[in-house]
């Protein structure tokens, strides 16, 4: 069970994430959620799209470098079909749209600030994924 176990890195990681939600909402005055970042960029061009442009280029070229300098650190398993990973990536979509945020923008930064509209959202999204994963365990692979 505790194979995988990393705590110096999961610490760091962690640390990482806080600092840089934690910069960006005091020198920008903005809440770093994913979700509001891809989604700022889909829309017409504004003075905001460089920088999201720029922070989603630095998430792909992240994994990316990990992948070419250390490979074996990078595991991917597509266990699923083609269609529902796409099903799934539309509801986590519309999701996030309904939500007015994602896991990282309400449970992260939202948190951090004491939202309680974050702690509910948090709540959602952490119940919907239980139920889900139960029930796609339970009925559809018994």
């Amino acid at each position: 069970m505790f194979e995988h176990f990393t705590p110096w890195s999961a610490l760091a990681g962690g640390a990482l994430i806080g600092l840089s939600t934690s910069l960006m909402l005091g020198l920008e005055g903005r809440v770093l959620g994913i979700s509001g970042v891809v989604g700022g960029c889909l829309g017409k061009p504004n003075a905001d799209t460089g920088w999201r442009a720029a922070f989603i280029a630095g998430l792909l070229a992240g994994g990316l470098l990990l992948f070419a300098f250390l490979p074996d650190q990078v595991t991917f398993v597509l266990d699923r079909s083609l269609p529902v990973v796409a099903v799934a990536g539309l509801l986590v979509g519309f999701g996030t749209r309904m939500g007015n945020g994602c896991t990282s923008g309400h449970g992260v930064c939202g948190l951090s600030r004491f939202s309680v509209r974050s702690l509910v959202a948090t709540c959602t999204f952490m119940g919907a994924g239980f139920a889900t994963v139960f029930l796609y365990r339970t009925l559809v692979t018994g």
